[in-house]
């Protein structure tokens, strides 16, 4: 054993320098899943990928969340619940790698953050288990190329964009509802994203294997639920078919049933439905016979259910059945911070189903997005990016082109001129609104207005005679 501390500081060298050439990259995070630190191998940033989340270098993932640079990390898991990870197989890219997470912890025991780093050439010397993996990964992308043409759910917590202190906060909740089998009740005004969140959480649930069935309660006439929700059984009245149909009950078995906008569901189909998922048995329309059920329910409404308990709208008993684990999902107003990430990705959807370029969003253009109120949230957010496809032209989306679209959008248009301007004149026009939005910004001082002008307090005074500014003392 080294005896003195450069004996100690060479062997420390030494090892660190064995552990670097023994993995392909590192990665640190903090307590909030957020990177803090990499070391200089390019695994983890590559050019193409730093260019499509427009980063310039690796020190702009500085500050980041993990799940922004690297998709499908797992960072977050291991710092929330404390469990390391030491071997796992991950897709990243082109790249097939061994990863292994570790939690770091104070001198408290606390959770302060977590380490990943890949293993280099692992792939080579456990290419056995690769290539059993990389089988079963084809394998596994043929099931759900299958189940995504049935009923199976289209979305992930992947698909849920934002990095809002409120997103990440719904993220956390899915995969928490995930592990569970309790009912889930989202709460949430329309156009927020309801059924993505509910499909998210079936993908990341024991259940993700079986069926995910929808049924909006608002869409289907009153007279028609019991047989969609229950079935039908043959000759069950005049024109039914003779073969028995299966209601969503049914159909969800062994997977997720979604009841969306539950809030405009009947009195009496409540009761029913009660009884549904206490007894986890349904008999179909025209049937003395019952049929056993295993679902698990998300149910979704935009309607103040707790009030409408209050008011009688609502039996209480089925609603204390409904909301064991509710998420509340954040309007798009309470989410600003998102707004720039969800207009790029609408544009390039937009632009690539229109067979179009696609047009990045100006700043100013930016600032209107975030000015206005959203009453419809997301989709209606998509719904303005989509017109202004169809409705304006250029390379780039600019602040002018929401001012048929959204009415409140402040316009920032020249007024028309006859003929063109000399430059000489534009120029007096320019200066002056400059030094009036200075001299309104100081509230009258003088002295301050020249400082944020750059000017000399001489060079100002002159400058309000030439544009005849009236010209009065400091307060």
């Amino acid at each position: 054993m080294p005896t003195d501390r450069s004996e100690q500081f060479a062997a420390a060298c030494a090892l660190m320098a064995m552990v670097d050439e023994m993995i392909d990259g590192a990665l640190l995070v903090d307590r909030d899943a957020r990177i803090v630190w990499s070391n200089d191998k390019h695994v983890w940033f590559t050019e193409k990928l730093m260019a499509q989340l427009g980063l310039q270098s690796r020190a702009d993932a500085i500050g980041q969340p993990v799940e922004r640079v690297i998709p499908h990390s797992r960072m977050r898991e291991v710092v929330e619940t404390g469990r390391s990870m030491p071997l796992d197989i991950m897709r990243y890219g082109e790249h097939t790698l061994l990863v292994s997470r570790l939690p770091l912890r104070d001198e408290h025991g606390e959770v302060i953050g977590a380490l990943a780093f890949a293993l280099k050439n692992s792939l080579t010397y456990l290419r056995p288990i690769a290539d059993r993996f990389n089988k079963l990964q084809s394998r596994l992308t043929r099931v759900e190329q299958e189940l995504a043409a049935s009923r199976a759910s289209k979305y992930t917590v992947e698909n849920l964009i934002g990095f809002s202190p409120a997103m990440l906060q719904v993220k956390r909740l899915v995969r928490r509802a995930g592990q569970i089998n309790s009912a889930v009740l989202l709460l949430g005004e329309t156009g927020t994203g309801k059924e993505l969140v509910a499909q998210s959480i079936h993908a990341c649930s024991d259940r993700a294997h079986r069926p995910f069935v929808g049924v909006n309660t608002a869409a289907i006439p009153e007279n028609l639920l019991e047989a969609e929700f229950f079935g039908v059984a043959p000759g069950a009245y005049t024109g039914a078919s003779r073969q028995p149909r299966p209601g969503k009950f049914q159909l969800a078995d062994g997977g997720t049933l979604f009841l969306d906008e539950i809030g405009d569901m009947p009195l009496p189909l409540q009761a029913k439905l009660l009884r549904a998922l206490q007894e986890r048995e349904v008999e179909p329309l025209g049937s003395n016979q019952v049929v056993k059920v295993d679902v698990r329910i998300i149910a979704a409404t935009s309607r103040p259910l707790a009030e409408m308990v209050r008011s009688g709208a609502f039996r209480p008993d089925l609603y204390y059945r409904l909301n064991v684990f509710p998420i509340q999902l954040p309007a798009l107003r309470d989410r600003r911070d998102d707004l720039e990430i969800l207009a790029s990705l609408f544009s390039e959807k937009v632009a690539l189903s229109l067979d179009q370029p696609m047009r990045d969003l100006t700043p100013s253009a930016l600032d209107v997005l975030r000015r206005h109120d959203w009453p419809g949230n997301i989709r209606e957010l998509a719904n303005v990016i989509e017109q202004v496809y169809v409705r304006t032209e250029g390379d780039r989306i600019l602040a002018d082109d929401f001012a048929d679209i959204l009415p409140d959008a402040p316009l920032d248009r020249p007024a028309a001129a006859e003929g063109r301007r000399p430059l000489a004149a534009a120029m007096d026009d320019l200066e002056r609104s400059l030094i009036l939005e200075a001299l309104a910004g100081c509230r009258g001082n003088k002295l301050e207005a020249a400082r944020s002008l750059g000017l000399s307090r001489t060079n100002l005074y002159a400058k309000l005679r030439k544009h005849g500014i009236p010209v009065q003392p400091d307060d």
